[in-house]
């Protein structure tokens, strides 16, 4: 499994940061922003994201790297959960999330916080969550499948982090509509842990059902399958967006018309987050996004050159 030591390093990395963040206030509030940046640049914009969820943790970049040519400085803030990334955006701690999931996912939070926050525009279609078990598994290919069938499991669905959107979608939707809350505990811990969890068992091809989603790096490492969900309970495709503070597209508008520009269909954005969470360029995710820009830099006509 390549790619799991370098999103293992970035969760950790990840718990620090959201430490550090309740101490120090960045983005709208910090007074560097408008057009007196100390480098005589468009001014100082921060980027929250979750790098555990890899969409985010390459997006994240690839947007730093555009900002950055566009004229602005950028700070990255990394938080580990959706609940506290979201109250920082709100409030202004930071100024955009680069990858949310504003119609499914994280719909509780845009209905919670949307008064204090705007959209600046969806990159991606069709990311989807999903319950996923291993190719080898010949007789599970639907969630309803699961039913009865706990023991093989241990008993368990192998999830990620208790605030996870996933999280609420899998416990308060899928489970209960498909009666495996009787059955079955989901298991929280991280989506470091949960790919630990998933890389043991399938090394020795044991039974395991895991919360995963689309896009994702993992089905890249690991030859899985969703299951499918003929009763819709684990949502309906929807777009990943970059979510600002309000009042973000008339404070920095330059970045906010590239942000509202770009777009990425699957293959484009599977060679990104490829790239970023792969061995080669671990710990130097800015090398991965140039790497990715020399590869694949002349199919966008959005793309900040320098």
């Amino acid at each position: 499994m390549k790619k799991f030591r370098h999103i293992t390093a970035a969760v950790a990395l990840g718990t620090v940061a959201s430490l550090a963040l309740a101490g120090c206030a960045g983005g709208s509030d910090n007074g560097d922003n408008g057009d007196s940046g100390d480098n005589g640049d468009l001014g100082t914009i921060t980027l929250g994201y979750l790098p555990s969820w890899t969409d985010g943790l390459s997006m994240a970049y690839l947007a730093q790297d555009q900002l950055e040519k566009l004229g602005y400085t950028v700070e990255m803030e990394e938080m580990t959960e959706a609940g506290p990334l979201y109250t920082g955006l709100a409030r202004g701690d930071f100024d955009v999330y680069p990858s949310a999931w504003p119609e499914v996912t994280h719909a509780e939070y845009m209905e919670e916080y949307g008064d204090d926050l705007e959209d600046l525009g969806a990159y991606y279609d069709g990311a989807v969550l999903t319950l996923a078990v291993p190719t080898y598994m010949d007789d599970i290919n639907s969630i309803e499948d699961l039913k009865g069938q706990a023991d093989r499991f241990d008993g368990k669905i192998t999830g990620i982090e208790p605030g996870a959107g996933l999280t609420g979608v899998t416990q308060d939707s899928a489970m209960p509509e498909y009666g495996l809350d009787g059955e079955y505990e989901l298991l929280t811990s991280s989506t470091a842990g949960m790919l630990a969890e998933l890389d043991t068992a399938y090394a020795a091809e044991e039974d395991i059902v895991v919360t995963l989603w689309r896009p994702f790096w993992a089905y890249n490492s690991w030859e899985m399958k969703d299951l499918e969900d003929p009763k819709g309970a684990m949502g309906e495709p929807e777009t990943l967006n970059f979510i600002a503070h309000a009042g973000t597209s008339d404070e920095f508008p330059e970045a906010s018309e590239l942000f509202g520009k770009i777009k990425l269909d699957d293959d484009q954005y599977g060679a990104l987050e490829g790239l970023v969470t792969s061995d080669e360029y671990e710990g130097d995710p800015e090398a991965a996004v140039d790497a990715w820009i020399e590869e694949n830099g002349d199919q966008f006509d959005w793309l900040v050159t320098e």
